[in-house]
């Protein structure tokens, strides 16, 4: 096994024996990155240089003993959202082409202080305002999409370009080309991880989290990224805990809650068989499955683009006002729609919201966990526009992906994205768990322990 195939805490243990140094790790990292970015393109920039530099200054910290924990010398990429001091933070657009960023934000900081190793800044959406980052290709198909908006955080990770990254989430956009491209991702509760210098979509529904290879690494970046910061006014006063799922594989006494209604309507079938697969391997390690009923779901959608397009125009309304040209096309309509919605419809996206919380906190006391499908279908081509189920009905890509990710975005739940296998075309399957707000510990344990049932997972071929 090459160092790039290596999982984080696999690399933290062979650095921390000096089996492996970080300089040997991120020269690996980087030779893969170059072999698979002029086909994959999922870095914006690539800070090759200050990468090696910074590994070199890592390798001198591990050799003198002062190890500052399993991130030192792990090389990373961040999504182009994320301020890093002197580095450009373009949200991949011509609008921010000249940007460049006066801080750290508070996720790069805390990185930075853990010893990772920055090796660029990763494509998204533009702005984060679509579900398929359409600069970037699927690492298990050039020809489909990557999922976004975090598309070259999922790609890079999948394809041995970087060994874990951080996106951002506002409606799926961790989880969504995470599953598409057989990576694990996690939204984390609103408010844990803080949002200070990262570039805002929707501020009531955005969320920072980590995309990696593995369960147990998404927990160690997690306890990372994790704390309070009142630079943040959603950032909830906690210090953050020791994420690690630990050794243990049985989940003896745990509920599982699987939905009777909406995760599993209009779903691609072999989708759907997958997790059903997953689930039933969740009941073998000793979890109870339980059927639930997902409330509210005729207000999901509408509850989703009601708060996120007015709150993301009101956000751009003086750039979209001045240069509307230096926009792509489907990121300034959606812009331009939201200065025509009346008031009094996000003021009913905000009480349906209430609602909803509400109803999902109900919910939540009967089961543990939420076991469902990340996406309802794998990635499409990069020209679809449109998804056909079966009964004849046709939803738009974005719509689709977007479906059933939302809640989580709109209940400010926690949700783990884990792959659970290929379709008979080879493209990854994702299963979403759900949890408790703060139930983080509870959705990696699961998450962990499915895992430990599967084969080894292997890179992406490109």
């Amino acid at each position: 096994m090459q160092p790039n195939e290596l999982s984080i805490a696999d690399a933290a243990d062979a650095i921390r024996a000096r089996k492996l140094s970080p300089v040997e790790l991120v020269d690996s990292v980087l030779d893969r990155l170059g072999q698979v970015e002029p086909y994959l393109q999922a870095y914006v920039t690539v800070t090759a240089e200050e990468a090696r530099r910074a590994a070199r200054e890592a390798e001198r910290d591990v050799a003198a003993g002062r190890l500052r924990g399993p991130l030192h010398g792990i090389p990373m990429g961040l999504k182009d959202l994320i301020d890093v001091a002197g580095a450009a933070t373009t949200a991949s657009s011509r609008v921010r082409a000249d940007h460049r960023a006066k801080a750290d934000s508070t996720v790069a900081a805390r990185l930075a202080a853990a010893g990772a190793v920055l090796l660029g800044k990763t494509h998204t959406h533009e702005f984060a305002y679509g579900l398929t980052t359409p600069q970037t290709r699927n690492a298990w198909d050039r020809d489909r999409v990557a999922g976004g908006s975090s598309g070259g955080s999922a790609v890079a990770v999948a394809a041995g370009a970087a060994t874990f990254a951080l996106g951002t989430d506002t409606g799926g956009s961790i989880r969504v080309p995470s599953a598409l491209n057989a990576v694990v991702g996690l939204k984390p509760t609103y408010g844990l991880v803080p949002r200070h210098g990262v570039t805002s979509l929707s501020w009531s529904l955005d969320h920072v989290g980590p995309i990696t290879r593995t369960v147990e690494d998404a927990a160690l970046v997690l306890s990372a990224l994790a704390g309070h910061d009142p630079r943040d006014p959603a950032s909830l006063i906690t210090s953050g805990p020791d994420y690690r799922p630990g050794g243990a594989t049985e989940l003896t006494g745990l509920r599982i809650g699987v939905p009777r209604n909406y995760y599993f309507d209009h779903v691609d079938p072999e989708v759907e068989s997958a997790v059903r697969r997953a689930t039933a391997e969740l009941e073998s390690l000793g979890a109870r499955l339980v059927e639930v009923e997902i409330p509210m779901t005729r207000y999901i959608q509408a509850t989703q683009w009601g708060l996120m397009v007015p709150e993301a125009t009101a956000y751009h309304e003086r750039t979209v006002r001045a240069v509307p040209d230096l926009y792509q096309a489907d990121v300034r309509i959606l812009l331009e729609a939201g200065e025509l919605m009346p008031a009094g419809d996000y003021l009913r996206a905000q009480r349906s919201r209430t609602l909803m919380r509400q109803a999902w906190a109900r919910l939540l006391e009967e089961v543990d966990v939420i076991a469902a499908p990340t996406v309802p279908a794998t990635a499409v081509k990069t020209d679809d526009e449109a998804i056909t189920w079966t009964d004849g009905t046709v939803e738009g890509v974005s719509d689709a992906y977007v479906r059933l990710s939302a809640p989580a975005n709109i209940t400010g739940v926690p949700s783990l994205s884990v792959p659970v296998g290929h379709d008979t075309t080879g493209l990854p399957v994702g299963m979403q768990l759900i949890g408790r707000p703060l139930g983080e510990r509870v959705l990696l344990r699961v998450g962990h322990a499915y895992e430990q049932t599967r084969p080894a997972r292997r890179l992406a071929a490109v």
